[in-house]
């Protein structure tokens, strides 16, 4: 082994040992929330990782770090995976159906999480995107196929995610038939209808780089 190689093996550990405590912050911070909610500190969330604050502060830079760090992760274990498998599905309304309810069940479990994502600017237009997009295609698809309503757009999503989790912002994790029974109001409404929907306003809940990719047919793109 020449030293080239010699002096690259230190430093191979040296960052493996920084990804490993990265990763045991990050779930150490999500369990944290869910268990003690937006409060908890980081000197506990370091305690629980098992490292010194110093090394919290040293990889994330400060408390909206980790969130935003927390968010990341979660986001591409719990909800991105559910968002692409909407794509394979053989009922593209169904797809969009079980992708909803599923984000809406995960998010209303992790509401600290997403409380405190909110309050460290975790909600990015490329978080926006990974969502809205996958979603966006199903939705093109199933349009086309007349099975949703033709003047339904990507924000329409959003909008029934936001207005599901609305329903069980008071409710214990467990509660959950008022979200279930809401939810399935809002999605009948997106069924085929000669009734159209009144314009929508150039508010979006999302970034309109993500959420106009999906306009109705015909239609404009409302920024």
């Amino acid at each position: 082994m020449d030293a080239a190689s010699v002096r690259r093996v230190p430093e191979q550990r040296r960052r493996a040992d920084a990804l490993r405590n990265s990763d045991r912050i990050v779930r150490a911070a999500i369990t944290a929330l869910h268990e003690s909610g937006t409060t908890v500190s980081l000197e506990e969330v370091a305690r629980r990782a098992g490292v010194g604050i110093a090394t919290v502060y040293r990889r994330f830079g400060d408390r909206d770090g980790v969130i935003r760090a927390c968010f990341e992760t979660y986001f591409a274990e719990e909800i991105e995976p559910v968002v692409q498998a909407a794509r394979v599905a053989a009922d593209p309304r169904q797809g969009l159906a079980d992708a909803l309810a599923t984000t809406v069940g995960t998010l209303a479990g992790h509401r600290a999480l997403l409380s405190a994502a909110k309050e460290a600017g975790a909600f990015t237009i490329g978080i926006a995107e990974r969502f809205m997009g996958p979603l966006g295609d199903v939705l093109a698809t199933a349009r086309e196929r007349g099975l949703v309503r033709d003047d339904l757009l990507v924000r329409d999503l959003a909008a029934i995610v936001v207005m599901a989790l609305a329903t069980t912002v008071h409710r214990e994790a467990d509660d959950d038939a008022d979200r279930r029974r809401y939810l399935a109001l809002l999605l009948d409404g997106t069924r085929p209808s000669d009734v159209p929907l009144p314009r929508p306003s150039s508010v979006s809940l999302f970034p309109p780089e993500a959420t106009d990719r999906c306009p109705a047919k015909g239609a404009t793109r409302h920024r």
